[in-house]
């Protein structure tokens, strides 16, 4: 197997699994989520049943859940429902610095809207860095690096991101703490809700005991 796949749930028409950090979603490269599919995924019965794929993207340092359609009138559904903002996801990070407690961040990235929704949890001094926060992330549109641009616009990056940190402050080796939390939304065929959750990774709860 080239690489074993935590699946999270799983029937016919859908699946989620669980994306490990350091791995793409899709791509040139033969290691990536979208090739390991068919290996750790039941091919569905179902008369339009295809190679299962991914729906939504999550960077290559993201870990969480991942959405996947295994037929063609599934992938469909997904997608629309995607566009129409009915699969609700909420992610959690941790940040670097002072911040409110709550609030939305509104800035345009690559001159479309976007909106991010945020709550702080829980804050913990730390020596190097201030203080960090585990803070709760809704994101109401899905643009590129959508919650690590808005993060640092607001002072607040995501520790360990490389990319859009702050000179000096930046964690390296540790990756980035980025977690797809949960999805939620009304399953396309069977009606029924579904809401899943993925754990925060032991990372996180080292800094949060």
């Amino acid at each position: 197997m080239v690489l074993p796949l935590k699946i999270i749930f799983e029937d016919e028409h859908l699946a989620m699994i669980h994306k490990p950090a350091g791995i793409l979603v899709s791509g040139n490269s033969f290691k990536t989520i979208a090739n390991a599919l068919t290996q750790n995924i039941k091919p569905s019965k179902l008369s339009d049943a295809t190679i299962p794929q991914p729906v939504h993207r999550l960077d290559y340092s993201t870990t969480g859940i991942l959405l996947v359609g295994k037929t063609s009138s599934c992938i469909h559904a997904l997608n629309k429902m995607f566009e129409n903002k009915e699969i609700k996801k909420t992610y959690y990070a941790i940040t670097i610095g002072e911040m409110d407690c709550k609030g939305e961040i509104v800035s345009r990235i690559d001159d479309k809207a976007a909106q991010s929704n945020f709550i702080i949890n829980e804050s913990v001094p730390s020596k190097r860095f201030g203080k960090l926060n585990l803070v709760k992330l809704n994101p109401q549109t899905g643009r590129r690096h959508q919650l690590r641009k808005h993060l640092s616009s607001i002072g607040n990056p995501i520790l360990g991101d490389k990319d859009y940190g702050i000179e000096n402050l930046i964690l390296k080796g540790k990756g980035l703490y980025l977690h797809a939390y949960s999805l939620k939304f009304v399953h396309p065929f069977t009606g029924e809700e579904i809401h899943t959750i993925d754990e925060l990774p032991k990372r996180f709860k080292k800094i949060f005991v």
